[in-house]
């Protein structure tokens, strides 16, 4: 199953897909949109381009585990994305994936621009390949 993952951002947001055996999670694009009308229809553009057949989007629990506002907005983007796409949308725990991401960033030394336009997108691979590694089990 060809399933896509979201990193939200408030101006960028990532997004990663894995092939159809559920193997491995890739970086696909970075969508640089701060309309929060405007920025489902992107993601839902890239969930098509993608095929997508399974949706997760990353939610944003604060460190003790509850949640907050982002975390309401996270689900309340997903939703809108199954209504626009007519794909069932899950959520995923996000708890350190940019820290993460940006110790991957590190070890490769990218840096300065490039390093900020792709952290979002590894963010976004981090997301779904903690998914399909739990899929696994």
């Amino acid at each position: 199953m060809i399933i896509m993952s979201v990193d939200l951002g408030k101006a960028r947001t990532g997004v990663a897909v894995c092939d159809k055996t559920e193997f491995l999670a890739s970086p696909y694009t970075v969508i640089f949109e701060k309309s929060p009308n405007k920025l489902p229809e992107k993601v839902a553009q890239a969930a098509k381009e993608t095929k997508a057949e399974l949706i997760v989007v990353g939610l944003p629990k604060n460190m003790d585990g509850t949640e907050g506002e982002s975390a309401q907005n996270a689900r309340a983007f997903a939703a809108k994305l199954t209504e626009l796409t007519g794909v069932e949308t899950v959520m995923q725990d996000e708890r350190g994936t940019t820290i993460t991401a940006h110790n991957f960033l590190n070890e490769t030394n990218t840096r300065g621009k490039k390093r900020k336009n792709a952290v979002d997108a590894v963010a976004a691979t981090i997301i779904l390949q903690d998914f399909l590694d739990g899929r696994k089990k």
